[in-house]
């Protein structure tokens, strides 16, 4: 793993420590056609967020105080402010759990993430509670994409409103992201998403990574999942994805609710690192992962940290 040596590293380090933890993953050769200079991609991701509008109450529970979407903005917005190219994204399940789901049927969640800047989501199992009809009704309030490769909506009425990937340009990378959902039978009441077929999350992965990689020609390719970060029996998972899988570099997961303190480290079929990352529930952390791209070279280094959503970022927030 080679030492963070220039200047610019270094700073970017030592501002990093205001908010929390940094953890160097390491480096992973990637094609480039330019040549020059180093590119930072900041990726900021949640998951399972379960309309957890408002900080949990300050009740005496163990998650007291903490998450809460205004913190959130103002910590994403500082973020903005001091980084070039940030990439914000959610990893599903972000309805349900409040009276504000209840009340209002997701359009709140989706209004907000649209104010957040969110740039792309997949779908939890969560997401169908109201059924394909219930979900439909607001997915208008969302200004980004639901990106659902494994989930073939033919024939029902979220048919063409969703993508299997989605190309993004930051900072002259070509960024691809896909997404995937969790097999939904025995989650999900059959009504609620008659019609849709559940497909393998594997090989459709691969497939859409191979594209993005060789015809697209992406830099960097992130699957957000909802397939649960890993499990005992031999239902598929991020681990399992990712160690089954070619082109992906980057899996941001959720459902299992699985607080990770760094991302995971996995070998894809070709020996190559598979970064997996998902970070709780209900907005207690943001998750963040810094891309260092050197464009001479092609190598990546990963620095990866996260952020806890509590009274004490506050003060963080308004320095």
């Amino acid at each position: 793993m080679e030492e963070l040596n220039s200047l610019n590293r270094r700073a970017f380090i030592k501002q990093s420590l205001a908010f929390g933890a940094v953890v160097t993953l390491g480096a992973v050769p990637f094609s480039t056609q330019a040549a020059g200079e180093e590119i930072r991609l900041t990726i900021l991701h949640t998951n399972d967020v379960h309309s957890r509008i408002e900080p949990f109450p300050m009740d005496g529970s163990r998650n007291q105080g903490l998450g809460g979407v205004a913190r959130r903005a103002a910590l994403i917005n500082r973020i903005r402010s001091e980084e070039k190219h940030v990439l914000l994204v959610d990893a599903g399940d972000m309805f349900q759990g409040t009276p504000y789901f209840n009340m209002f049927e997701g359009r709140l969640e989706l209004e907000l993430m649209s104010k957040l800047g969110y740039e792309a989501g997949t779908f939890g199992n969560h997401e169908f509670d109201n059924g394909l009809q219930g979900l439909v009704k607001h997915l208008d309030k969302a200004n980004f994409p639901f990106l659902t490769a494994n989930y073939d909506f033919t024939g029902t009425v979220l048919e063409g409103k969703t993508k299997e990937y989605l190309v993004i340009q930051k900072g002259g990378l070509k960024i691809g992201i896909t997404g995937v959902g969790i097999d939904i039978a025995g989650l999900v009441d059959p009504n609620s998403y008659k019609g849709m077929q559940y497909r393998d999350p594997i090989p459709v992965v691969n497939r859409v990574a191979q594209h993005l990689r060789e015809e697209k020609k992406c830099d960097l390719v992130i699957c957000l999942s909802h397939l649960g970060y890993q499990y005992e029996d031999d239902k598929v998972s991020d681990l399992k994805l990712a160690a089954n899988s070619r082109h992906v570099d980057i899996i941001l997961g959720g459902h299992t609710h699985t607080f990770l303190d760094e991302p995971t480290r996995m070998k894809n079929l070709d020996g190559k690192d598979v970064w997996v990352n998902q970070v709780g529930f209900a907005g207690i952390r943001l998750g963040r992962l810094d891309v260092l791209f050197q464009k001479a070279t092609g190598d990546v280094q990963v620095v990866a940290q996260q952020y806890t959503i509590d009274r004490q970022l506050d003060k963080h927030i308004r320095a």
